[in-house]
């Protein structure tokens, strides 16, 4: 939920060092930070979600923006974040988080529209980075699982939103071929087998954004 109307007195309130607007700003974002990063790098999501937060307290003062603009800076680094944890990570050569691994799922004849029902979190997640090339990947991650608008995820990725919409557009695309050409015996396979693990509800998700970016791109 975002903070809305209330927002720039929040924002002038932390600019300020107000515990209770800091606090806000913290528990708006932070649900769909730690999501995002968890999909992203999931042994170290609780490390880096404090550390974007270091980051950001230090950002706080001088920002001058709309909610949107504090939400795109906020994935803004997130990613950098990520990106530096992971040229660490190749200079110790460790090795990196395995995303291949993803169930079948069953597909459907809308092609647009299709999304992914029934299955847990870490494998919807897995199908997207595993199906998709790493730019449409991020765009489906930070549109599904941070919920940003298309605004938000330009900023993010510092690019023009109509970009973003391209991108989207041929992620969706992809995602529901991929889910078409599966065997459709395999969706019972993918009911969540533990009651712990609630499944993302990426369909209609998926869909709400499919009818944007047909509607945008026409």
């Amino acid at each position: 939920m975002r903070i809305g109307e209330h927002f720039d007195a929040v924002m002038a309130g932390a600019r300020r060092g107000e515990e209770p607007s800091v606090v806000a700003l913290y528990q708006d974002v932070s649900p769909a930070l730690l999501r995002y990063l968890k999909a992203r790098e999931p042994q170290e999501a609780e490390d880096l979600c404090s550390d974007v937060w270091l980051q950001l307290a230090r950002l706080i003062p001088n920002f001058e923006g709309t909610e949107r603009q504090w939400w795109g800076l906020v994935f803004l680094v997130a990613r950098r974040s990520l990106n530096d944890h992971w040229k660490r990570q190749r200079r110790r050569r460790t090795d990196p988080v395995d995303f291949e691994a993803f169930a079948d799922v069953a597909g459907t004849d809308d092609v647009e529209s299709t999304g992914i029902d029934a299955i847990t979190n870490r494998e919807a997640l897995a199908f997207v980075t595993s199906t998709l090339p790493p730019e449409q990947a991020e765009v489906v991650l930070l549109r599904v699982v941070a919920g940003l608008d298309v605004e938000e995820v330009a900023a993010a990725l510092e690019r023009r939103p109509a970009t973003v919409r391209v991108i989207q557009h041929r992620a969706l695309r992809r995602l529901a071929s991929r889910v078409r050409a599966t065997e459709p015996d395999r969706d019972a396979a993918l009911r969540p087998a533990q009651t712990g693990d609630r499944p993302i509800p990426l369909t209609a998700r998926i869909t709400a954004m499919a009818d944007i970016s047909k509607e945008s791109l026409t």
